[in-house]
């Protein structure tokens, strides 16, 4: 069977081929009617995608995937669409003296790459592969997407709408478990882009390598919360604690650990408790808040708290309800403050990916600003504070895939910022310009004049005296 679906690929992967061959030079009208088409695709059935993912999840807030699934791909959309001729448009080039009074030209052409795979995750599943689809078809570029199984419902739909908006040989959408996503990372696509996990990152561009296929990863890590002691702490605790709740942690770029002023850590993991209880008064029948997506990753978040408890970490359960939690069968799992973590603690070691927030403390800044440095790049950095100065030192002296000041998660919904890692937590980026052209081949395009310019230059043999004198370098 594994077999067979290497050979449907590889099948799919030439069909797309050829007809993107066949079709260039291709309009950007062509270009222009893909998005539209996509962007249909979401907006027409957004409330059964909406349903897919909350059966999925086991219970997840339409609201919230109308809004981070739906309404921002949609927006992604609209955004390539204003900006892509521009985007697309031939840079012209200086050339060197005296070529330029001679007639010759030089240009880059960002041209289209081929066939683009998509590898996309189960936390956003309709964004991680939209949201690409929508700049690679953008770029001019064919797609294949191979979404999450562990979200089946929303994947089995995507296939069966793409297939609706679009040909086969435009989009198509590869359904199944782990087998047929390595054996679609191994095919020679023209470029891969991948969101996950840094471990499995690090297995896809193996497999990429095989064939030298260029790749986006978006991975992930630890992203830290640096608070300065000029901080809002009560205003700066309810922005992290959207961004510990939101879909239930499970974001690649939530708040992963907090790094606070050692005399202030009560009044900073108060507010982050304040927070949670503003926005989420019960946890286990609020629509609101999202199921942990599997029995694996609910244990999984469960042995990360247990393990710090062993270790003598102290561990404040957020319950504002005071549910019971331990007869629940939702997946549904409170955020657990944990404190006097240490290294030797798997919650300081693992991207936690769940409602569970590490608290560290610091007596200078600059401890938080070591830590950060002395362990992987993260994809996303917070601080929070209101002295310029300190949060120029924090950002000059860290090295992040992206920032967002006195909030969280931000950075990555403006459009026009480029959204990736750097090392560990991703390779290359997309959103903007930026986008657009990592799904780009940037061709060098050099037009010689009529002129010799070989002999002219004294390039062309045989050499002599008066060559030595032609490549003698000006005073």
């Amino acid at each position: 069977m594994a077999e067979d679906r290497r050979e449907e690929q590889e099948q799919l992967l030439k069909l797309q081929r050829d007809a993107f061959t066949a079709s260039r030079p291709e309009p950007m009208s062509m270009r222009k009617d893909r998005i539209k088409r996509a962007m249909a695709l979401l907006t027409e059935h957004s409330e059964n995608l909406c349903k897919a993912m909350s059966a999925d999840f086991g219970s997840r807030s339409m609201h919230q995937s109308q809004m981070t699934d739906i309404t921002s791909t949609v927006n992604a959309g609209k955004h390539t669409l204003k900006n892509m001729d521009k985007w697309a448009k031939t840079q012209k080039r200086p050339v060197q003296f005296p070529l330029g009074l001679l007639g010759a030209k030089a240009e880059v052409r960002y041209e289209p790459k081929g066939v683009i795979g998509i590898l996309s995750p189960w936390n956003f599943p309709i964004q991680l592969a939209f949201g690409p689809l929508m700049q690679v078809l953008g770029a001019g570029n064919r797609a294949m997407i191979k979404p999450s199984e562990f979200t089946e419902r929303t994947s089995l739909l995507m296939a069966e709408l793409v297939e609706e908006y679009f040909t086969r040989d435009e989009v198509a959408v590869v359904t199944g478990g782990p087998q047929v996503a390595a054996t679609f990372s191994s095919l020679p696509f023209d470029h891969l882009v991948f969101t996950g996990s840094t471990p499995t990152g690090r297995l896809v561009m193996q497999s990429a390598a095989k064939n030298l296929v260029p790749v986006t990863l978006e991975l992930g890590g630890k992203s830290p919360v640096i608070m300065g002691r000029s901080a809002d702490f009560e205003k700066a605790g309810e922005r992290i604690a959207l961004g510990k709740m939101m879909n239930a942690g499970q974001i690649c770029l939530a708040p992963d650990y907090m790094y606070v002023p050692e005399d202030k850590q009560d009044e900073a993991v108060a507010g982050v408790s304040n927070g949670v209880a503003g926005m989420y008064p019960t946890l286990l029948e609020n629509d609101d808040y999202t199921s942990v997506v599997s029995d694996r990753h609910f244990e999984r978040l469960q042995s990360l708290v247990e393990d710090a408890r062993d270790k003598g970490a102290e561990v404040i359960e957020v319950n504002p309800g005071n549910e019971d939690f331990s007869n629940a069968n939702q997946r549904k799992m409170p955020l657990n403050i944990v404190k006097n973590v240490t290294d030797e603690m798997k919650v300081m070691q693992e991207e936690i990916f769940g409602p569970v927030l590490p608290v560290k403390t610091y007596k200078a800044i600059d401890q938080a600003v070591d830590y950060v440095n002395e362990h992987d790049r993260p994809l996303g950095l917070y601080y929070f504070g209101e002295d310029k100065g300190e949060q120029e030192r924090v950002l000059t002296r860290t090295i992040s895939g992206g920032v967002t000041t006195n909030d969280v998660l931000f950075h990555v919904s403006m459009e026009d910022l480029p959204f990736g890692g750097v090392g560990p937590s991703g390779i290359g980026s997309y959103h903007a310009i930026e986008g657009f052209r990592e799904f780009s081949h940037a061709r060098a395009t050099y037009h010689q004049p009529k002129i010799d310019i070989a002999k002219l230059g004294g390039f062309k043999p045989p050499y002599g005296k008066a060559k030595d004198a032609a490549s003698e370098p000006a005073e």
